[in-house]
């Protein structure tokens, strides 16, 4: 089912359920790569998890300066703006 907004709680949650991080690591103003250890391959699951719940399809450039958390948030919500 396809979700209206994104919020920080739904990223934080996709971070825990789906790569493992840990909760208490898990804030706006954390990078991706450097504080939560994603890599390219993550980067790309993400963008698939951010698909299927938005229903939106997510072209590569529309993620290419994200590199924290709120990056995520902001991405999404001008995507489904």
């Amino acid at each position: 089912m396809a979700s209206a907004t994104v919020d920080f709680d739904e990223i934080k949650r996709i971070l825990i359920d789906h790569f493992e991080i840990d909760e208490s690591d898990i804030q706006p103003e954390a990078h991706l790569y450097e504080d939560l250890e994603l890599d390219s391959i993550d980067a790309v699951d993400l963008v698939i998890k951010l698909q299927e719940i938005t229903g939106q399809k997510i072209k590569p450039e529309q993620f290419k300066d994200v590199r924290t958390v709120d990056d995520v948030i902001r991405a999404m919500e001008k995507l489904l703006a």
